[in-house]
């Protein structure tokens, strides 16, 4: 859920590819979808990306749907560089560009949204946090979404452990989703990190389950020439 306020290596295009499990939603009983994330910084302080669900699988009451899913662009920027004194502060706006029928998780879905973020390291553990205001529609009804996220790592020998908190306003419902998710990673190259982890709904109106795994592949070329670049 935590979006980390620091950007990618300016240049450099970055694929973040993952398929989730979830199962027992209030609009499914199971569903699997494939996702991408795009991510291209432009300048040192902003970042461009995309996001898109290419495949949504969902089944309820025995009937089985194959949409596409939404897709949403945004930018990133960095508004505080962090250092041993103080955290990475940034700020992000999303805006959706694509709409699908297929059924969402009980976060649901938004036209727009803007977020802060927050991202440091304390005493061997890394934490990122979100402060997210969405707007969400339903027809010609708008109703405004507030949502938080903690999320903590540690690194163990090769791989990282993430432990996350989350909460999302649901305004239609009149209710709110409160999730735990936790997640280990590994690089296996400089460029390429593979991970998996679950997330458990906490509430009535929750997702029950949800299981995912996938990989973030920085392209080891950059699109444009400069004089200091990174070297993956």
């Amino acid at each position: 859920m935590s979006t980390p306020a620091t950007l990618t290596p300016v240049g450099y295009l970055q694929f973040e590819t993952g398929a989730l499990f979830a199962e027992d939603s209030t609009e499914f009983s199971k569903r699997i979808g494939i996702g991408q994330v795009t991510k291209l910084s432009v300048l040192p302080r902003l970042e461009l990306f995309l996001q898109s669900e290419p495949l949504a699988i969902s089944q309820s009451k025995d009937q089985t749907a194959v949409h596409e899913g939404e897709v949403f662009v945004g930018v990133q920027s960095v508004l505080f560089s962090g250092d041993e004194s103080r955290p990475t502060v940034s700020i992000s706006y999303v805006r959706r560009v694509h709409t699908s029928i297929a059924p969402e998780l009980d976060v649901g879905t938004f036209r727009q949204s803007t977020s802060i973020l927050l991202s440091e390291d304390l005493h061997g553990l890394h934490f990122d946090t979100n402060g997210i205001l969405a707007e969400q529609v339903q027809g010609d009804v708008r109703r405004a979404q507030f949502a938080q996220t903690l999320s903590i790592s540690h690194s163990l020998g090769k791989f990282t452990i993430s432990g996350e908190v989350w909460h999302f306003s649901q305004p239609f419902e009149k209710g709110n989703t409160v999730g735990n998710l936790w997640a280990v990673s590994r690089a296996l190259r400089k460029n390429l990190v593979v991970d998996a982890g679950f997330n458990r709904g906490l509430t009535k109106t929750s997702t029950r389950r949800e299981a995912f795994a996938g990989f973030t592949y920085l392209l080891p070329h950059r699109l444009w020439m400069a004089r200091h670049g990174f070297q993956p």
